[in-house]
């Protein structure tokens, strides 16, 4: 069914460029899962990752040149954007910068797709950055982690969510791997896989009573 709708998708719009927005808290598994999610998606060409990128910068201590990292992201995405490229980028979407750029681009014909690996806390998050950093990976402050996993949701809804043309979550919490939860376009809700986690997303975030 999946499969389907994201064909269909791809032919109803030709040559149109496509941008896939891959978003998340810390700790979804966005560099190790987005590849694979991202590999048969809509002719995607590039994958651009910060934390990628700081590894290459500093293979040791990524998290010192977190920032300098960020800034050879946001350049080469734009320096995609500019090319008309199909491409993707990771986000945790507790900031709000990404949106205007986005809706500048869908403008300018680009079509906007978002994928988001849910986990199911923040307690949930903080705990799988602590795995990561005991595993040799980079380390963020539980802080910065708790605020961005409520802001990234709330951010979805609010804001990215309507600029998409189709999106999808996942449940990123299981050893199996990403499990579909549900998937629309813009506001529009076209299924649900699991009812029961939808509900309490939306119902936790105050989108349904």
């Amino acid at each position: 069914m999946q499969a389907q709708y994201w064909r269909e998708r791809k032919m109803s719009h030709g040559r149109a460029p496509h941008i896939v927005v891959l978003a998340g808290p810390n700790g979804a598994g966005k560099s190790t899962t987005g590849p694979a999610l991202l590999r048969d998606t809509l002719r995607i060409t590039e994958f651009v990752d910060a934390d990628t990128i700081a590894r290459g910068l500093s293979a040791f201590e990524p998290e010192g040149v977190a920032l300098q990292a960020g800034k050879v992201m946001l350049r080469r995405i734009r320096e995609l954007a500019r090319q008309r490229a199909n491409f993707a980028f990771e986000t945790t979407m507790a900031s709000r910068t990404f949106a205007p750029w986005l809706a500048e681009l869908k403008e300018e014909g680009y079509r906007v797709h978002i994928i988001f690996l849910w986990l199911p806390s923040a307690d949930f998050a903080v705990g799988r950055v602590v795995d990561r950093v005991r595993m040799g990976g980079h380390s963020v402050p539980e802080n910065v982690v708790r605020r961005r996993y409520g802001a990234g949701l709330r951010n979805f809804f609010e804001m990215y969510r309507p600029l998409a043309e189709t999106w999808r979550v996942y449940d990123n919490s299981r050893p199996s791997g990403p499990q579909l939860i549900a998937w629309g376009r813009g506001t529009i809700t076209a299924g649900v896989a699991d009812k029961r986690i939808w509900k309490r997303i939306l119902e936790e975030f105050g989108y349904e009573k």
